[in-house]
């Protein structure tokens, strides 16, 4: 592949290399691999109010976070999960890719923990009724379910996040551009001012 900028050199392009790099991996890297949803896997994922979701499909990678006030998804059985698909920016990404390809990724998170849940398999997306029907929050239902068959889950080594710090570091968004900064920079005629100072109220009243 072709890249343009940033020169690199020294890749690696074969799998021996790599894996002569990094040696084997640990007994318990290899032995926390289910094929299936088990019951303390099952917990730790109902306990989870946020994951990211990949996909892949003809136009590339996807990578979109999904957010609940409950259980981000819910697992009628042990291969099974569904992730409701709520209200967003209608880019559509996510189920573009799925209805594409199939292949999904997502990672389970919990305020407090180190660790994460990582989740593989297939998924489809479904408009049944009675799929809708699980997610009702006071009479509002997501326009689609993503429905993932699992394949593999397992756990996260814990070194990333407490590398990051994420938990314990505090708010450092201070300094951060805003939205309608970042969208003001792509168009110069878009005011930016304006989406910040009404965005709040309108994502009260779009949530679901």
């Amino acid at each position: 592949m072709r890249r343009q900028g940033f020169a690199v050199t020294d890749t690696i392009t074969d799998i021996a290399t790599l894996e002569s790099i990094y040696g084997t991996p640990a007994e318990a890297s290899l032995i926390k691999v289910a094929d299936r949803l088990t019951p303390l896997y099952s917990k730790w994922i109902m306990a989870s109010r946020l994951c990211v979701v990949s996909t892949v499909g003809p136009d590339g990678t996807d990578g979109s976070p999904r957010g609940d006030d409950g259980p981000v998804v819910q697992a009628p059985d042990a291969k099974t999960l569904l992730l409701p698909d709520w209200r967003g920016n209608n880019r559509i990404d996510t189920l573009r890719n799925i209805v594409a390809d199939g292949r999904i990724s997502l990672m389970f998170i919990v305020p407090g923990s180190h660790n994460v849940i990582r989740v593989n398999g297939t998924a489809v997306v479904s408009v049944a009724p009675d799929l809708l029907g699980r997610f009702d929050q006071k009479g509002r239902q997501p326009r689609s379910v993503i429905v993932i068959t699992v394949a593999e889950v397992y756990s996260q080594c814990a070194r990333a996040l407490m590398r990051a710090r994420i938990w314990a570091s505090g708010d450092e968004s201070a300094d951060l551009p805003s939205i309608g900064a970042l969208l003001e920079e792509q168009k110069n005629d878009f005011d930016g001012a304006a989406y910040d100072a009404e965005w709040a109220a309108r994502a009260v009243k779009t949530m679901w």
